[in-house]
């Protein structure tokens, strides 16, 4: 088995820290289907505050995974939208998110039979 160096491994780990933020996956899914605007997105995606929004879609430009675009206009149009290194995402996190949706009921069974283990 081969051994990453530790570079790599940092690399990873920081990559799976931002696809696993719970924001980020909402994000990457909405603007999947297309771009949107700043109150767009907020309204798509439940609970999240105006604060939170804006320093994941921050992240996530910095990371060349969205692309913010400012139209000159008054007031300015700002819309979001997938790079292509954000639409390569896409595939990777929906398989995930639908292996959470089929497999819920097994993993709160063993929460469940852990948890009532524990308790004994």
């Amino acid at each position: 088995m081969h051994i990453p160096d530790h570079g790599a491994c940092t690399a990873v780990n920081d990559v799976l820290a931002r696809v696993g933020d719970k924001w980020t996956i909402r994000v990457i899914m909405a603007l999947g289907d297309g771009p949107r605007r700043f109150n767009a997105l907020k309204r798509e995606i439940d609970a999240i505050s105006q604060r939170m929004l804006t320093r994941t879609l921050r992240v996530l430009e910095r990371d060349g995974l969205v692309r913010r675009l400012v139209e000159p206009s008054v007031p300015p149009r700002v819309e979001y939208s997938l790079t292509p290194l954000g639409h390569s995402l896409q595939g990777p996190v929906t398989v995930i998110g639908q292996w959470a949706i089929d497999k819920r009921i097994e993993v709160a069974r063993a929460r469940a039979h852990y948890d009532a283990r524990d308790e004994g």
